[in-house]
Formats: structure tokens, C-alpha cells, sequence
């Protein structure tokens, strides 16, 4: 593997099975890779550190936010 900061487009291809950069963030974010993001370039970015972190099992979990859909409601 590459000492690089982030996962390549080649390597991201070969971990997601895609090439458009929406299907792999799915696919990332379904696999517990939650810090994946979209560039405002257009390409995922994923920090190696992070990709490896959950690939050992040591990344925390995404929190969990309220829900305050009701409020909205109630405002309308």
C-alpha cells in the first residue's frame, strides 16, 4: 500500500466494485467508513488512516442526532 494521506481512485474503485464517486460513498458508508466524504472536485476522499482504523475494528461509531422533525411540524 501507498504511505499516501487519502485512498486513491484506483484503490477506491477496487475496494467499492464503482467508478462514480456517489455509488462508492454508499457503498463506504454502508461498510462503516462514515468520515468519507465527496470533494467539492467531485471525487471521494477517504483518510487511509481512517480506512485502516475500521478495517482493524478500532474506529468509534457515527453519533446519533435527534430527531426533531416535529418541531418543524409544529412551526407550520
Amino acid at each position: 500500500m501507498s504511505d499516501e494521506i487519502k485512498l486513491s481512485l484506483a484503490e477506491l474503485i477496487a475496494i467499492t466494485g464503482y467508478e462514480l464517486p456517489c455509488k462508492q460513498l454508499g457503498v463506504l458508508h454502508k461498510r462503516g467508513f462514515h468520515r468519507a466524504y465527496i470533494a467539492t472536485k467531485g471525487g471521494v476522499v477517504l483518510e487511509r488512516a481512517h480506512y485502516e482504523a475500521v478495517c482493524r475494528g478500532e474506529s468509534e461509531k457515527p453519533r446519533k442526532s435527534a430527531n426533531i422533525s416535529f418541531l418543524h411540524k409544529a412551526a407550520a
